[in-house]
């Protein structure tokens, strides 16, 4: 299957390496290139991975040391929706509130 990030996955995988470069640059580079393997190896099996129907029809996540990578499969392609720390209040990141 071919793997697409949202933009927002983009930008989670961003502001996790900025996050982590305030102390370690280099620890930064290697934990964000590990954390795009795993959004590989989700893609290879996507269906191994946790159902989240609480979160939506599609929706599986798995689970990566303190973050947790949510994903949609398709048909040809699994989208990675967002990669969040597990300390977050999951629902309302995946879900904002819509503005009035």
């Amino acid at each position: 299957m071919r793997l697409e990030l949202s933009p927002l996955a983009v930008s989670d995988l961003e502001a996790i390496g900025d996050y982590i470069a305030v102390d370690s640059p280099g620890n930064a580079l290697q934990f964000i290139r590990k954390l795009q393997e795993q959004c590989k190896r989700i893609a290879k099996s996507p269906m191994a991975y946790v159902a989240r129907p609480e979160l939506g029809e599609r929706i599986r996540s798995c689970a990566y040391g303190r973050y947790v990578i949510f994903f949609q499969p398709a048909e040809e392609v699994v989208r990675i929706e967002r990669i969040l720390h597990s300390a977050l209040d999951i629902r309302s990141e995946l879900f904002p509130a819509e503005p009035d």
